[in-house]
């Protein structure tokens, strides 16, 4: 199918949350003050790569509830093309609170139960707007949230395929979602199906076996992807292209909330990518939007635009911006 200057560049599969995040470090029982926000690593990752400067897309089930209103206004501020956000009435959509603990560490905790989107199916998938974009980005999360949202997800890979639609895949693997026998098969299964696949080095340990860093990364480059990116934090990104690896180091930061930093590189790395940067230029810009996500709270409110990137990609010795509040 030809693509047409109306298609989005960046489409997104999967599922948003509202985001309630702890104004203080502590647990969860001992927090009493919260931000309200945004989160969802697929609507993280195609907000990231909209104010990197893609065009973008959202392919998603919410409900016609507040939670969901509230998600599908900031689509539109963010210039997300919502056309195929399906709103179902009576639906809740899924929400999470993360709690801090210093150092950028955080934890979730999750009421996400029966969403909508765990309802996401086959039939939801446009498969012109898929066929159109230039890259449809997906997440395990997608396909642990529900087996219907897991059809979804692969029958959405089989028309970027046919369609020369490059597949971006993130594992985030979360193993209170699924048991690790089905969520090994199923990850490793669609990295094999994926153009890109973008693992952190934690859930590529649990995943693979493996405790070194390359031996993780030459794993899934073995399962067939044209590339693979593999995020280690405050170590920076492995990237293997073509049997080649190149390290990328971490740009330097105060953390503050880590929440949704691989996102960010997800959909930063995408843009770039597609506006015609090599993989590691892209990786480069990628890993300075990620951790500049960091300097701030929540998941979506620190997500940097290009021009903010750029800027810190210039600062002499890497100096970094202060931490926003």
């Amino acid at each position: 199918m030809a693509r047409t200057p109306s298609s989005p560049c960046v489409l997104a599969l999967g599922e948003p949350l509202l985001e309630f995040n702890a104004a203080a470090e502590g647990e969860l029982e001992d927090s009493a003050v919260f931000h309200l926000g945004f989160g969802g690593d697929t609507s993280n990752m195609v907000i990231a790569a909209r104010r990197s400067g893609a065009s973008a897309g959202y392919l998603t089930r919410i409900g016609d509830d507040a939670f969901g209103r509230s998600l599908l206004a900031l689509w539109r501020r963010e210039g997300v093309d919502t056309t195929h956000v399906v709103r179902e009435p009576g639906g809740a959509t899924g929400l999470y609170f993360v709690t801090r603990h210093g150092e950028g560490k955080h934890s979730f905790t999750y009421r996400r139960a029966g969403s909508p989107a765990s309802r996401l199916c086959p039939a939801d998938v446009p498969e012109h707007a898929v066929a159109g974009a230039r890259l449809l980005h997906l997440s395990g999360i997608t396909q642990a949230i529900g087996t219907s949202a897991c059809d979804a997800a692969f029958h959405a890979v089989d028309v970027a395929r046919a369609n020369g639609t490059l597949v971006s895949y993130d594992p985030n693997y979360r193993p209170a979602l699924w048991p690790p026998e089905r969520a090994r098969a199923v990850i490793l299964h669609t990295a094999g199906l994926a153009d890109l696949v973008l693992p952190n080095l934690e859930e590529g340990r649990l995943l693979t076996g493996l405790d070194d860093p390359h031996d993780v990364l030459e794993a899934f480059a073995r399962r067939g992807p044209s590339l693979v990116a593999l995020k280690m934090g405050a170590d920076g990104v492995l990237l293997r292209e073509g049997g080649r690896t190149t390290r990328v180091p971490a740009h330097p930061v105060t953390p503050v909330d880590a929440t949704g930093a691989g996102d960010t590189f997800d959909g930063a790395f995408a843009a770039r990518l597609l506006d015609g940067d090599s993989p590691v230029e892209a990786a480069r810009y990628a890993v300075i939007a990620a951790a500049l996500t960091t300097t701030g709270p929540g998941a979506v409110g620190p997500i940097p635009r290009r021009e903010e990137v750029r800027a810190a990609a210039g600062r002499p010795g890497g100096e970094s911006p202060s931490p926003k509040p």
